[in-house]
């Protein structure tokens, strides 16, 4: 994914932010199937889940099941969060086929915005976190590590205290910045997060210009953005477009738009951009994905089979724009109202069998039948409808 737009880096995040906070008594084998249709996708990085204790994320009690079971695909990047070192080794176990990654392969520095999220998702304070900076310098200069990267979380805001702006956010970047400056280690690297869902793209556009204004070096970008306010999808975009091809720019979303967390006051509503409508919008801009957006949405009706309702994404509904002859709706498809209609865009006519059909003759127009026989239904250097009758000419 490349050209006039950054890098992009997509991971998707459903087996593990999504299932995170769905039922723990999803059966393993339909964790397995979603798990293995995602790998026929084109998908090229997948989570597949958490290394964390059953105790406080009983959904994922069965990590080591789930491994054993499902059938990775070559070429696809298989990731699980690990919180701790316990985590990482029950995950090495299982290395191949997961890939193990402790953050970008840089040390970084971090923390939360928000101290109250902290507390109640980490049981540790800000200031805990902020207390650890000092080894994580030490242990970089003792590895002589020449990059870094710096980050927070919850940048945007908190449901608990307030909005954060982007002067408060940069500022902490700023502090971090200054501690790698101080050993001469080169920071090429900021992330920013939200789990909370106060992700906005004006603030998204200004933090990255700023960075990239104030911190040239930096060609590494990162951002961990939720939906529960409907951000999500065009805080991405504003990324896409604020960066610049030599740039790299990680992003992460969930089959469906699910995901949340329990500890930040909006459970599943919380959400990410669905994978399929991110796919969707980068195949809309001209940015080749690899990814087979028909069994995305296959992937995305499975996951509601899973979970038992409906998720939050929009192409999964009404199917990508349809831009090909064949994919085009029927001008003389009868009422279309319900969600489960609408699938006619892959399930065909049989969806609307029977429903409302109120026109007495057959819907035409001259402008379907152009594009029913190859042409474009205007022609914008040409003469249709322009020098048509039926067009309004200038009066003399």
């Amino acid at each position: 994914m490349a050209g006039r737009y950054p890098t992009i880096v997509y991971t998707e995040e459903g087996m593990r932010e999504g299932m995170q906070i769905e039922a723990a008594e999803i059966p393993i084998e339909a964790k397995v199937a979603l798990l293995e249709a995602l790998s026929e996708t084109g998908l090229k990085r997948i989570v597949v889940g958490s290394f964390v204790s059953p105790k406080y994320t009983p959904q994922m009690a069965r990590m080591d099941e789930l491994m054993e079971k499902f059938r990775p695909k070559p070429g696809v990047t298989y990731t699980a969060l690990a919180l701790n070192e316990k985590g990482v080794e029950r995950a090495k176990k299982y290395s191949p086929p997961l890939t193990i990654e402790r953050g970008s392969g840089k040390p970084r520095l971090f923390c939360h915005m928000c101290d109250v999220f902290a507390r109640r998702n980490t049981n540790r304070s800000q200031m805990q976190e902020m207390a650890a900076w000092p080894k994580i310098i030490a242990a970089a200069k003792e590895k002589d590590a020449t990059e870094a990267g710096i980050g927070t979380n919850a940048s945007f805001g908190s449901n608990f205290v307030g909005d954060f702006t982007v002067d408060m956010t940069m500022k902490f970047l700023e502090k971090q910045h200054e501690l790698w400056d101080a050993v001469g280690i080169k920071v090429t690297s900021v992330g920013i997060g939200d789990p909370m869902g106060w992700c906005h793209p004006v603030k998204v556009e200004e933090i990255f210009t700023r960075v990239k204004k104030q911190w040239p070096d930096v060609n590494d970008f990162r951002a961990h953005l939720h939906n529960a306010r409907g951000m999500a999808l065009t805080s991405a975009y504003a990324a896409i477009k604020t960066l610049e091809g030599k740039d790299t720019l990680h992003l992460e979303g969930t089959i469906g738009g699910v995901g949340g967390c329990p500890y930040c006051g909006t459970g599943r509503a919380t959400g990410m951009a669905p994978t399929e409508d991110f796919m969707h919008m980068l195949d809309g801009m001209g940015i080749e994905t690899g990814v087979d957006l028909d069994k995305l949405i296959d992937c995305v009706w499975l996951l509601e089979e899973t979970i038992g309702r409906m998720a939050w994404g929009h192409v999964s509904r009404t199917g990508p724009r349809p831009t090909k002859l064949e994919h085009m709706f029927d001008a003389n498809a009868p009422f279309v109202e319900t969600v489960e209609q609408a699938k006619h865009f892959k399930l065909g006519p049989k969806m609307y069998e029977g429903c409302i059909n109120p026109w007495n003759e057959p819907i035409g127009s001259p402008y379907l039948e152009r594009v029913q026989k190859g042409l474009p239904p205007f022609e914008v250097n040409g003469g249709w409808p322009w020098n048509e009758d039926f067009f309004p000419k200038p009066s003399s």
